[in-house]
């Protein structure tokens, strides 16, 4: 099973390729669980104001490509002001 940074540096890389239980992971960890999880939408919620959620679709087992941008501008937002992200393996923020 892949890491988290593992994870991180695909989406970067390709984030059409990035498979849906990867997504969740990742947003499990920087957002903690699904606020929503029933369907084929998992919600998250971010601690800022304004639209505080980070809302991922499964496609096919496949994340789409504009939401794996999404959460990696959250996360973005969520840490270091640099955009550094430093992440360690199960531990969730």
């Amino acid at each position: 099973m892949p890491s988290i940074k593992e994870i991180l540096a695909t989406m970067r890389r390709n984030p059409k390729g990035v498979s849906f239980g990867d997504l969740c992971k990742v947003c499990d960890h920087f957002f903690g669980e699904a606020r929503q999880s029933g369907s084929s939408h998992r919600i998250y919620k971010t601690p800022w104001p304004g639209d505080p959620r980070v809302n991922i679709q499964n496609d096919k087992g496949m994340a789409k490509a504009y939401q794996v941008k999404q959460v990696l501008k959250a996360i973005e937002r969520l840490t270091a002001p640099d955009g550094d992200v430093e992440v360690q393996d199960n531990v969730t923020k």
